[in-house]
């Protein structure tokens, strides 16, 4: 998932080497899920692309035990709350 216009701001000019040093840290495999990247996913059947979360929400905290590889599916799935309160109160960073 590419990072949105609006939040590129919050993320570091190395932040493309810190994903990659993460997604490595898994193995070419999402951490949840075990999916392996470049493979079709095992419930939709798409490309499997690891994506790097921020499991507190907050992207600005880059310490690596926030940070976790994930395929876009479960990156999604647990980006879900986040989402929704962002939704119902304007957003958890202003």
């Amino acid at each position: 998932m590419p990072i949105s216009p609006e939040k590129k701001k919050l993320y570091p000019d190395n932040w493309k080497r810190i994903s990659r040093l993460i997604r490595d840290k898994a193995n070419g495999k999402c951490e949840l899920c075990k999916s392996p990247e470049g493979y079709p996913h095992f419930i939709t059947g798409g490309k499997v692309v690891l994506t790097v979360h921020h499991k507190n929400g907050d992207p600005t905290d880059r310490r690596k035990l926030n940070l976790i590889a994930l395929c876009q599916r479960c990156h999604n799935i647990l980006d879900q709350p986040f989402r929704r309160k962002k939704k119902e109160d304007g957003g958890l960073f202003k």
